[in-house]
């Protein structure tokens, strides 16, 4: 599994209004279940705003932050988003009290 964290340096949104943006446009993510999206967690914050993005691979991430992808981003939210990968083996859940290896 891959993480991908994207930033976006913008201002932080009053929370109404970070959940009416998120919101609206979940459903496009939920759409990329078949592209290898598992979740995403939306961000907003004092340094900017973006979201935590679980993916089954890393050509799965890279297939969908295509050129095209910054360039609507950088135009939607007037700066560029960053993209950083991480790989994950282990996590915590204290939900389901587990801890999951991947190999």
């Amino acid at each position: 599994m891959i993480i991908a964290v994207v930033q976006i340096p913008m201002p932080r949104r009053p929370k109404d209004a970070a959940i009416a943006v998120q919101t609206k446009s979940a459903p496009t993510f939920r759409g990329l279940a078949d592209k290898g999206l598992l979740r995403k967690d939306y961000l907003n914050g004092d340094a900017g705003g973006g979201g935590v993005y679980y993916w089954t691979s890393r050509e799965a991430a890279e297939a969908w932050y295509s050129p095209a992808w910054f360039d609507q981003a950088t135009k939607t939210f007037g700066a560029r988003p960053t993209v950083t990968y991480y790989e994950t083996y282990v996590t915590v859940d204290n939900i389901k009290g587990e801890t999951i290896v991947r190999d």
